[in-house]
């Protein structure tokens, strides 16, 4: 008797290699991908072989990205950033020659967008705040309705600029400080990656001092200083690498499929 929990589908291959519709099916339910009302069309968007031996991991899906992965011999390309955003599109253009890319290879195409930033497990946010050793962390972060990202506290107090610093050294871009915060340190930290700009007004009501997250945006710039919150800003895709390559370190331990992660950054 069933006792209503989801079940892990069934994969009979041998270990490094998993048929496809197994693979998505467990990545489905493991990433929780209807828990969340997302205009990114989040699971398989491109099916291609039916078996999955070696994986490619991404932040965005490109034609170069596709190119890449067909190159590397993946069998499956994961991204964050897939190619359906809500609307239809014609298979014209620069979106026809991704598909192109795609089919030509027998490449499956896997996205996780807002489910990959929300994950306790292998999200981006929650990797970045290991990466940092946040304690206390609780939820922060509303995207409709639902928190995506985490607050919480560094195990001491640090400057301003060695939290910058600091933060450079683990995504290797060059931070865009906007030091609004009430004094010059970093404590109560709210992490928000990718698009996260808007979320300043809520770091203030839960009593953060600084903010990380992506990218700015022109319309939130005067929040900071106006609320009393830092905001480190450390790159829209740098902030999302940890994601997919922690999804991929996991089919690793999982399934024993190889992987590699495609490094194609944007600088923004």
């Amino acid at each position: 008797m069933s006792d209503g929990s989801p079940s892990t589908p069934s994969i009979p291959l041998t270990r490094g290699e998993v048929p496809r519709d197994a693979l998505v099916a467990w990545l489905n339910d493991y990433l929780n991908v209807g828990a969340y009302p997302d205009p990114s069309l989040n699971g398989l968007q491109i099916g291609g072989t039916n078996v999955i031996r070696r994986v490619a991991v991404s932040v965005d899906t490109s034609l170069k990205t596709l190119q890449h992965a067909a190159d590397s011999g993946a069998d499956l390309l994961i991204a964050h950033h897939g190619l359906f955003w809500g609307q239809p599109l014609a298979v014209t253009g620069p979106h026809r020659e991704r598909l192109r890319a795609a089919l030509s290879a027998d490449l499956n195409l896997y996205v996780s967008h807002i489910p990959l930033d929300a994950h306790p497990e292998v999200g981006n946010n929650a990797m970045i705040a290991r990466a940092l050793t946040l304690q206390n962390l609780r939820p922060f972060g509303d995207w409709q309705g639902q928190k995506i990202g985490l607050a919480g506290e560094l195990p001491f107090e640090q400057t301003l600029q060695d939290f910058a610093d600091r933060v450079q050294k683990l995504t290797g871009e060059i931070c865009l400080v906007h030091g609004g915060g009430q004094s010059p340190t970093v404590r109560r930290l709210g992490v928000l990656s990718g698009s996260g700009a808007g979320s300043v007004a809520e770091a203030a009501t839960m009593g953060l001092d600084t903010l990380l997250t992506g990218e700015p945006e022109h319309k939130h710039f005067h929040d900071a200083f106006e609320y009393g919150v830092n905001v480190v800003y450390a790159g829209h895709y740098e902030t999302e690498v940890f994601g997919v390559r922690a999804l991929a370190a996991r089919l690793e331990d999982e399934f024993g499929l190889a992987w590699q992660f495609l490094h194609h950054p944007t600088g923004l």
